[in-house]
């Protein structure tokens, strides 16, 4: 196992280094000043020539590509990822003070998911082609097609608007958190409920499900105790991408909840065409994919032993 994660976490390195300098390239050729746009923002108004050249020499930008990006390389080693130029503080504790709120909307959002998701698509499966199997399936298909955008602004007419029951907008209480959880989670759900009855339904027809039958278990022991440790792998799979998805910033939905979190941030450092900050958040954000990666990685090396995690497949 440990030369599992060692073998793992040395591709995850490339993967990291890789991503960072492909973002820092891509940034480059952005078209546009960010110096002005900045200014611009701060100023209100047009800045003058003197003042976005002085801007540029402060923070660097005036220098050549290979130049800045090996700048860039060399505060990488030694863990700094750069200044905001909109707001002047570290890139690293603009992530900070923010990603807790991400953290809390991603999390809420895949905890409801997988409550939701699980019994039901258990449920659907074992139920086959009856009246509760259908509706799944026709509900499962709504949650998939919804867009965030508009499930969000339905669920603030519904509970903000005409009930009253719930804040439309907000954070740090409990119920600001439910509207924007249903909504990333609605969408999550339908997909794990899918996955998991389609795996339930082809792990059902396997010989071991069939031997376990003839031993006498009833039929929600065979469910538990075999069929759903079967279909762990794909399902972890799923839910593993999709937290890391939602790591990474929900911007819309962040958008219109005016929840303080990371993708909310990135918006207006992009608007404002803050390069430190994009780069920063690109170089995190592929960080925890890679960290969510290697962990459904020994998921599937502990639930499966046919997989081989000696560094081989």
């Amino acid at each position: 196992m440990i030369k599992f994660i060692l073998y793992r976490l040395f591709i995850s390195l490339f993967v990291i280094v890789g991503a960072s300098i492909i973002s820092f390239a891509l940034i480059s050729i952005v078209p546009g000043n960010s110096a002005e746009s900045i200014l611009s923002a701060e100023l209100a108004n047009d800045p003058k020539l003197e003042e976005v050249r002085f801007f540029m020499e402060k923070h660097g930008l005036h220098n050549t590509f290979l130049i800045q990006l090996s700048q860039w390389l060399k505060m990488l080693l030694k863990c700094n990822l750069g200044t905001s130029l909109r707001t002047g503080e570290s890139v690293l504790i603009e992530f900070c003070s923010r990603f807790p709120a991400t953290l809390e909307l991603a999390v809420s959002s895949t905890l409801l998911a997988v409550i939701a998701a699980l019994p039901l698509g258990i449920l659907s499966a074992v139920k086959h082609n009856s009246l509760i199997d259908h509706i799944s399936r026709i509900v499962s298909l709504w949650g998939v097609s919804m867009p965030n955008f508009w499930l969000a602004l339905l669920l603030i007419w519904i509970f903000g608007v005409v009930l009253g029951l719930l804040p439309t907008y907000g954070y740090g209480e409990i119920k600001h958190l439910v509207l924007p959880a249903v909504t990333l989670g609605t969408g999550m759900s339908a997909i794990l409920m899918r996955l998991q009855r389609a795996s339930i339904l082809e792990v059902l027809n396997k010989n071991y499900i069939r031997t376990a039958r003839a031993k006498g278990l009833n039929e929600w022991s065979v469910i538990g105790k075999h069929a759903f440790k079967n279909t762990l792998i794909p399902v972890a799979t799923t839910i593993g991408t999709q937290l890391a998805h939602l790591l990474s910033g929900v911007v819309i939905v962040e958008q219109i909840f005016a929840w303080p979190g990371i993708g909310h941030f990135l918006v207006d450092s992009i608007n404002t065409k803050d390069f430190p900050v994009i780069q920063g958040f690109v170089l995190i954000i592929a960080f925890f994919y890679v960290c969510i990666n290697l962990a459904v990685d020994i998921f599937y090396a502990l639930f499966d032993p046919r997989i081989r995690y000696g560094g081989r497949n």
